[in-house]
């Protein structure tokens, strides 16, 4: 036996340059033969396609535990090309898209069961993933590049699956105008560095910039469009409309898109972690766009009545607090909040319908609030005696962990919304014991996964970020900012009686109409038909009729 293991490891040491490769090569090679043949009886290869990138992605962790991080060899020129980049940061991605797809190709199986245009489904669905699988692995610029945009492509197409729905073809032509804005962005960030450092390889601009002490003004310019790109990828204000639209897309692409897709922001602005620490505007920019983004999407999010709508507000939201605590030089918890967020809205978004259901049949009655103030400021006490007491205990140090204990901060106005709705109520103490303890439960877990991820990422991260006074006081602005909304929200038994809070509460449930805006510039308000995408209803569906008419002749000849 021991031998036999011996043998596997050095087959897999052998293979080691390969192995990450298999799955996005054998997703890639379906899709394209599946787009040729026009069949649909090959079904099973794309699920099995997907489980071997789940075995190749946990091996290829198996092989980073071994023998440390590793760069397979570089196919280009100029020190520009393909090459992948095997390290905590990447492995864990890979991983984790690993699992979502599978998941998603899965149920996608069963999901569009009948449809004559399956097969295509299926294809783009496949190209999509191992596109991310690539993007994940990039160990050199210009395979980052490369990928970014094939990414935002195959993306698109799989948008205007259902070409005769307008609101989605309207989303599909918002996020290519953002998405292809931002790989402008991107690619004169990229140009800008390979110019600075004259090699696209990360590991050597990391290691050219530990002996950097300050950057020049080109690379500060460089790492603000980094900002830019990374912040129309994720459908941050004011060009997030078109996220809150693909629910007219398959339930599988919105699973893949808010589950993945949507943090490939926050993933560059990790992955160049040791760059962006350096740049003060950066940090200061991630900090007001992220954090403006998350209070808005979060309050918004509370105002809508129709749940894939929310959802969407909510990724929104979420993909703010990342880029906001990416800002604040914590990447360890913007990578822990980015794999928890992901696996929580793949499962929200494929099981929208049994969920709907479900709360319909039970019809859970809240508990009826109070809007004492006094119970209320009780509460947060409550909370803040918590966190102040997990700091301690975890020997959390206000000057050395400043942006560490800010992220916190935020974390304890999540623990008062836990504890408030129960100490504001008339509820028995049992309930509020309960409330206490899943509380410290969140607390608990925020530090114990921090760390861990800390231990996990320590090697590909700044591990002494300091922030300055200037970055400081963007932190401290937006603590308050959201320590404000917190509040009001705990007010809102006192305050829903109000003409204005009405009025607010109207133009919030429209997203203060930043949305409208962006359909205005693209004429998707017009009753018109959308000529930039060249879509005709007549023509598409004649494309079916003729889809299905060719499948039918082949299963007539076949039997």
């Amino acid at each position: 036996m021991y031998l036999f293991v011996l043998f596997a490891i050095k087959i897999m040491l052998h293979f080691k340059f390969i192995l990450p490769l298999l799955a996005p090569i054998l997703l890639f090679a379906i899709a394209v033969l599946t787009l040729i043949s026009r069949k649909t009886s090959k079904e099973i290869l794309f699920e099995i396609f997907a489980a071997t990138g789940i075995l190749s992605s946990l091996i290829t962790g198996l092989l980073l535990l071994a023998q440390g991080v590793y760069h397979t060899p570089l196919l280009g020129f100029k020190n520009l090309g393909l090459s992948l980049r095997i390290d905590p940061l990447s492995v864990s991605m890979f991983i984790m898209i690993a699992l979502l797809g599978y998941i998603v190709i899965r149920f996608s199986k069963n999901y569009l069961d009948g449809d004559a245009r399956k097969h295509v489904f299926m294809a783009r669905l496949a190209s999509t993933i191992a596109s991310v699988q690539l993007l994940v692995l990039s160990g050199n610029l210009f395979q980052l590049f490369v990928f970014w945009v094939v990414t935002s492509i195959c993306l698109h197409y799989l948008l205007i699956f259902y070409r005769r729905r307008p609101q989605a073809v309207a989303a599909a032509r918002k996020k290519f105008i953002a998405a292809r804005l931002g790989d402008l962005t991107l690619l004169i960030a990229v140009v800008i560095v390979y110019i600075e450092f004259g090699t696209g390889n990360l590991n050597e601009i990391f290691v050219a910039l530990g002996t950097q002490e300050i950057l020049n003004i080109s690379l500060l310019w460089a790492t603000v469009l980094f900002v830019i790109t990374a912040a129309l990828k994720s459908a941050q204000f004011p060009t997030y409309g078109w996220l809150i639209e693909v629910v007219e897309t398959p339930t599988p692409v919105s699973a893949l898109l808010h589950a993945g897709l949507l943090n490939a922001g926050p993933f560059l602005m990790v992955r160049l972690g040791f760059l962006m620490s350096e740049s003060t505007p950066a940090s200061v920019m991630l900090i007001a766009i992220g954090g403006f983004t998350a209070l808005f999407a979060s309050v918004v999010f509370l105002t809508q009545p129709s749940i894939k709508v929310a959802l969407g507000y909510s990724s929104i939201a979420h993909m703010g607090f990342m880029l906001l605590i990416c800002g604040f030089g914590v990447y360890t918890a913007a990578i822990l909040h980015l794999v928890a967020h992901s696996f929580y809205k793949a499962h929200a978004f494929l099981s929208t319908g049994s969920v709907v259901d479900d709360v319909r049949s039970k019809r859970v009655k809240l508990q009826q609030r109070i809007g004492s103030p006094f119970r209320i400021i009780l509460s947060i006490g409550f909370a803040l005696s918590i966190y102040a007491l997990l700091s301690l205990a975890w020997g959390v140090s206000p000057t050395e962990d400043f942006t560490l204990l800010a992220t916190g901060a935020i974390i304890v106005m999540g623990l008062s919304q836990i504890i408030v709705p129960t100490l504001d109520s008339k509820i028995g103490f049992k309930a509020i014991f309960k409330s206490g303890l899943m509380a410290l439960g969140v607390g608990m877990a925020f530090f114990v996964l921090e760390h861990a991820a800390h231990i996990l990422l320590d090697s590909q991260i700044p591990s002494n970020y300091q922030p300055n006074h200037i970055v400081k006081t963007a932190v401290f602005i937006v603590v308050i900012a959201f320590g404000i909304v917190v509040l009001v929200q705990l007010c809102a038994p006192k305050l829903k009686n109000k003409k204005w809070a009405y009025s607010l509460g109207i133009h919030l449930r429209n997203g203060l109409y930043a949305n409208v805006i962006f359909n205005r510039l693209i004429g998707s308000l017009k009753n018109e038909t959308f000529k930039w995408a060249k879509l005709q209803i007549e023509d598409e569906h004649q494309a079916e009729e003729k889809s299905k008419n060719s499948i039918q002749l082949r299963q007539a000849s076949n039997s």
